[in-house]
């Protein structure tokens, strides 16, 4: 079974920056979408960024302009930038891939989270 790890989480002040690591257990055959999500106690789980296999890249609102996602291409993860961070991006940050394998069926996989507090 696929594991992911997450990392780079922690508390950061507001204005501050953090980058978010994602670290795969297997060689992706081929990926297909990889993105981060957000969850706070409460609320569902929302989308902060995604990167597809053909380019491009989509943003939350709030994230536009701040965060940016990044392919880690010796790990084939996702890399997430945040910067000028407010303390409503404090969350349990997830990585996603969509991944693909030699027999053509997909699989999607999950991190456990990251937590980011932004506080002073």
């Amino acid at each position: 079974q696929v594991q992911l790890v997450e990392s780079g989480g922690g508390l950061v002040q507001p204005g501050g920056s953090a980058g978010l690591s994602c670290a795969a257990s297997v060689v992706f055959f081929r990926v297909y979408t990889m993105a981060w999500y957000r969850q706070v106690p409460g609320k569902q789980r929302e989308l902060v960024a995604v990167i597809r296999n053909r380019g491009g890249s989509r943003y939350t609102d709030s994230a536009e302009d701040r965060f940016t996602i990044s392919r880690d291409n010796a790990k084939n993860t996702p890399y997430l930038q945040m910067v000028d961070l407010k303390p409503e991006d404090t969350a349990v940050y997830y990585c996603y891939v969509e991944f693909g394998h030699a027999n053509g069926t997909r699989s999607t996989a999950w991190g456990q989270g990251t937590r980011v507090t932004v506080s002073s």
